[in-house]
């Protein structure tokens, strides 16, 4: 008992921390979408879309290959831990030289004018610091010190966000004028206008420097050690964790990558391609209700499902897990789509960027059957069949950049939207499909497509039924969440009564 209260109490403090920080970092959104125009956003969201695949590139399945190894029989975890990061430091070294020697190509991918490349270089630290402090991390995990990783991000997390909130908001209002104008000559001496959005770059990277001083104790444990030989079964490891990890960035970031390069020119009346990925970028933050339960679920789930896998009813109580989650999340799908537009002014404080809420609702329900997925795998890592979740990820990945090739030319940014929720409902039913001939679980698909179709008819409602009367039109909005909770309560909660019994 007291192991497994030790597990629950260290998932909480990684779950919690990874949540909290997300959310932190999203309070940032509607600061960024005030201060800046939707084309300078559209610098952020693309650059920070490579950073997502560049992140998988810089570690390259170290973290989880240390993690295996570390736990072999005999092994000498320090040693290890000396050679691993040894490699990552050479490695991180030598990538972001070279990704700060192609800072102007680079750039030119975005369409960026000379003298941006101070953007690629900062990025090309950020991922280097970021892949040194993965070791340490794993370090952390490996000897359960849970408090410490959770503390230390937390701190990454809140400098970053507080870094931003000091250059983007409080240093313009007081050369401007607005408070505090005594304090105008020291602001002058930190703060350069002309760097713009490229102090949202500079916060991470003091961030990302911070936390490795943070790790200081981790660092001066470390011994380089630099021996080929050891490295080729780790390095024969790594590399397909790597490559699954690549997949899962085309899935879920590739769009924004695709976006400036495939959508033709003018088809945003008087909008550059870097403006309609900036709106897009920052509707997509949107569905972060979505995420931040499917996110939460992860953490979760993962230990509850093994931990069943022994019990004879657990296909049944697999089916009622997802049954509650796949209805929680269609609430959320119904209220925060329904409600677009009241979301869109509270987060997304010029109106460009609310031009392209109506991604929201189809991103909404992509992360849904994403979560749907993550509920539907439990059969391949309990059957120790995970190569199959890779062969999805694969197909999820060519399905992805195929639907975005064909389909950004012509509906722009919501060509991406749909083709996320393709990649992700097809990962879904194939994944579910390959369940019931491995592992059976009664899972009521039927009843659950059922209650999606009513949620995605109220959402339907609300779009294209407009009421000009601001009341009366918040009051049909509700009405149709009312109806969607009530007949929800109505119908599933007598089941679940009478199945108890």
């Amino acid at each position: 008992m007291s192991i497994a209260k030790k597990l629950a109490s260290q998932t909480a403090v990684y779950g919690i921390s990874s949540i909290v920080g997300r959310v932190l970092s999203y309070l940032l959104v509607p600061i960024y979408t005030a201060r800046f125009a939707a084309a300078e956003y559209g610098i952020v969201t693309g650059l920070y879309a490579y950073v997502s695949f560049l992140n998988v590139v810089f570690t390259y399945g170290m973290e989880t290959t240390f993690f295996r190894f570390a736990n072999r029989a005999g092994a000498d975890r320090q040693e290890l831990y000396n050679r691993v990061l040894t490699l990552l430091l050479l490695s991180s070294a030598v990538l972001t030289a070279v990704l700060a020697l192609l800072a102007r190509p680079l750039m030119s991918l975005l369409d960026l004018p000379p003298g941006q490349e101070r953007y690629a270089v900062w990025i090309a630290l950020i991922l280097g610091l970021d892949a040194v402090a993965a070791i340490p991390f794993a370090k952390l995990r490996l000897e359960n010190k849970a408090r410490k990783f959770a503390a230390v991000r937390m701190a990454n997390i809140l400098l970053n966000v507080g870094l931003n909130i000091f250059f983007i908001v409080f240093c313009p209002d007081v050369l401007a004028g607005k408070y505090l104008a005594g304090l105008q000559p020291l602001v002058r001496s930190l703060y350069d206008p002309s760097v713009g959005v490229g102090y949202v770059f500079l916060s991470n990277l003091a961030a990302s420097a911070f936390t490795l001083l943070l790790l200081g104790r981790e660092l001066t444990s470390f011994r380089f050690r630099l021996n080929l030989e050891p490295l080729r079964p780790l390095l024969k490891y790594a590399y397909p964790i790597m490559l699954m990890g690549l997949a899962g960035m085309v899935n879920e970031t590739l769009d924004r990558i695709l976006l400036p390069l495939w959508l033709p020119e003018g088809f945003y009346p008087g909008k550059s391609s870097l403006t309609a990925v900036g709106i897009y970028g920052a509707c997509y933050k949107l569905s972060i209700f979505m995420q931040l339960v499917t996110q939460a679920f992860r953490y979760a789930a993962e230990p509850f499902f093994f931990a069943q896998s022994t019990d004879k009813n657990s296909p049944r109580t697999f089916a009622l897990v997802l049954k509650w989650f796949t209805l929680s999340c269609a609430v959320i799908f119904v209220v925060v789509s329904v409600n677009v537009e009241d979301f869109g002014r509270l987060f997304l404080h010029r109106a460009e960027y609310r031009e392209g809420l109506g991604v929201v609702p189809v991103l909404l329900l992509a992360n849904l059957f994403l979560g749907v997925y993550w509920n539907l795998s439990v059969w391949f890592k309990l059957t120790d069949k995970t190569y199959y979740g890779t062969y999805i990820g694969f197909g999820g990945a060519v399905l992805t950049i195929v639907l975005n090739f064909l389909l950004i030319p012509l509906l722009g940014y919501m060509g991406s939207a749909l083709t996320t929720l393709a990649c992700y409902f097809m990962m879904a039913v194939v994944c579910w499909r390959l369940g019931e001939k491995h592992f059976p679980v009664p899972y009521p698909v039927a009843r659950l497509a059922t209650w999606l179709a009513v949620a995605c008819g109220l959402v339907a409602l609300s779009w294209y039924v407009p009421v000009a009367d601001f009341w009366l039109r918040h009051a049909f909005h509700a009405g149709l969440c009312v109806v969607f909770v009530g007949l929800l309560y109505l119908i599933e909660w007598p089941r679940q009564l009478a199945a108890r019994a």
